[in-house]
């Protein structure tokens, strides 16, 4: 059972998928003459947004050239977005963005963005990345055409025709604790005193519990005594679905493996001051760190 009071704020659930709409092979037609269709659109993966005043998605019409100017194969359908019809154009490199707009990156734009509007980009993000990275089918070679307004795509070599759909790559990310204490690590690339929940990928046949205490045993020598799920957050770089937990652990000697440049127990109080630079707000890691908070209280255990 979820026991997070948290609303995940990147589930895409204001994403209205209509999926039957997708075998309708005249949709594209229908978007095209409909003039509430909105489009969005991405340029080697960096969402098209608005320069001013404020940050948010730059949706175009049908007769804005950028969109005029793509082929039916860039165009896709997302779904009904705020009750109208929203299509995803993969933008060319040489595309310009319209007046005031431009391309930027999604990462930083997170905690500027709107959530509904970041869930859509997030959704639009991960599905790139996967049509870039199936135009050739992986069984034949022969390139691949896209069928289901975009959602699936099918080898052209008669002989084959084998089919490919959207993939994410399940990761466990959990917060250890033991008492008033919790397990928290940082890599090299991050921020100076940034540490937050451990986390990596599930690996082929494992449950994911099983991946919770083979992850937090290989990045610390910690071993994981229980675990259970708290929530679960889309993380589309590039295609990841991370599966969050709250887990308990025998505070001990961190042992680290070289992932990670450091790894050690905060108590909640080292926690609640600024000399910790927790994960950003919208992030699974620090809903799971924030609700930890909210309920530890002074173990006897501590010294």
């Amino acid at each position: 059972m979820n026991r997070s009071p948290y609303r995940n704020p990147f589930s895409s659930a204001s994403l209205d998928r209509r999926h039957v709409e997708r075998k309708d092979d005249e949709w594209l037609d229908a978007a095209l003459d409909d003039p509430d269709t909105r489009f969005i659109a991405l340029r080697e993966l960096q969402p098209l947004v608005r320069s001013a005043p404020e940050s948010g998605i730059c949706f175009l019409q049908a007769n804005d050239p950028l969109i005029r100017n793509r082929k039916p194969a860039d165009l896709l359908l997302m779904g009904w977005f705020g009750g109208r019809r929203t299509v995803l154009a993969e933008a060319d490199e040489h595309d310009e963005a319209p007046a005031g707009s431009h391309f930027e990156e999604l990462r930083p734009l997170l905690a500027s963005l709107p959530t509904d509007e970041a869930a859509l980009l997030y959704a639009a993000r991960a599905l790139l990345f996967w049509r870039t990275r199936h135009r050739h089918c992986g069984a034949c070679g022969a390139p691949t055409a896209p069928r289901s307004a975009g959602h699936a795509l099918r080898c052209v070599n008669p002989d084959c025709s084998a089919n490919f759909f959207p993939r994410i790559d399940p990761a466990v990310i959990v917060l250890v604790s033991d008492g008033p204490y919790a397990l928290l690590g940082r890599q090299a690339s991050w921020p100076q005193g940034r540490y937050s929940a451990l986390a990596g990928f599930v690996e082929v046949g494992e449950s994911l519990e099983d991946a919770v205490t083979r992850e937090v045993f290989e990045e610390t020598g910690i071993q994981v005594h229980e675990s259970h799920y708290f929530a679960s957050q889309p993380w589309p770089f590039p295609s990841s679905l991370m599966l969050g937990f709250h887990a308990s652990g025998s505070r001990g000697p961190v042992s680290l493996d070289g992932e990670l440049e450091d790894a050690r127990w905060f108590h909640a109080d080292e926690l609640r001051q600024p000399t910790v630079t927790l994960p950003l707000p919208h992030t699974i890691a620090r809903q799971l760190i924030e609700e930890w908070l909210q309920g530890a209280t002074h173990s006897r255990k501590a010294p």
